[in-house]
């Protein structure tokens, strides 16, 4: 009869092993996106921060550009952290192009031309991408099927059984870093304009631009003529980039 103390300790150091790999390498492509560029936070319930976006696998640190005395309960904030436990508050994530610096602007540039006019290159290596995130998918899936498999037919089913806990543990993580969310519909239109549905507060609402990147949580796009509030009270629209949660939005129509 296998030790089921050395079991355990193996799927221990299993799933130490994936939470390692998954902090390191698991960040929203779409939140990396923005992250280095100063950004507007809207929360569902109307609250506002801005600041300077900082995009980690476990939270979004936004840097404000001075210090903030909150008179309120006497102290000075510099920074605001929104943990990803938190993120089913987020309605939004803005970009205004006319607020990122001369080297920002440039990156972003780069990157518009990169899914509007690809080259050879850049198409064959998102397909490779997509084909390897779809065969990892279809492994877990797999994987999922043979644990429970082995857990009611085989001998050593009543010892892993018994680890329930970490076999969970170790396939959420693993989910979580390899997770493509890989869709057809929404391959053919990256670099090219869609219209965004979005329902947020029972209040339903359309966004314009072009689709430049999704995950399993968010969606992003470029180019969007949004509203924004000038020094003299009154607003004007502006080009931004926007970084929606799917929970909220689909991509409703092709646009032109």
């Amino acid at each position: 009869m296998p030790d089921t103390f050395l079991i355990t300790i193996i799927f221990i150091v299993a799933c130490t092993v994936i939470g390692a790999f998954v902090k390191g390498r698991s960040k929203d492509a779409c939140l990396k996106d923005f992250s280095g560029d100063n950004v507007f936070l809207e929360h569902t319930g109307g609250k506002l921060i801005w600041g300077n976006l900082l995009a980690e696998n476990t939270a979004l640190e936004f840097v404000y550009n001075k210090a903030y005395m909150d008179k309120k309960d006497n102290h000075v904030e510099t920074s605001y952290v929104l943990y990803k436990s938190e993120y089913n508050s987020i309605k939004m994530i803005l970009r205004y192009v006319d607020a990122l610096t001369e080297e920002g602007r440039k990156e972003r540039e780069k990157a518009f031309k990169k899914i509007t006019d690809p080259g050879s290159r850049a198409r064959f290596g998102r397909k490779v991408h997509n084909f390897f995130g779809t065969v990892r998918d279809s492994f877990l899936e797999i994987l999922n099927l043979f644990m429970g498999q082995v857990k009611t037919k085989m001998p050593a089913g009543k010892i892993i059984a018994g680890q329930d806990k970490y076999v969970s543990e170790m396939s959420s993580r693993a989910h979580a870093a390899f997770n493509t969310a890989y869709e057809p519909v929404l391959e053919r239109y990256i670099g090219k304009k869609v219209v965004l549905a979005v329902v947020s507060g029972g209040e339903k609402s359309e966004y314009s631009g072009v689709l430049n990147n999704y995950t399993s949580e968010f969606i992003e796009i470029m180019n969007v003529a949004m509203k924004k509030k000038t020094e003299n009270s009154g607003e004007e629209l502006c080009d931004a980039d926007v970084i929606i949660p799917r929970s909220l939005a689909v991509v409703r129509h092709a646009g032109e």
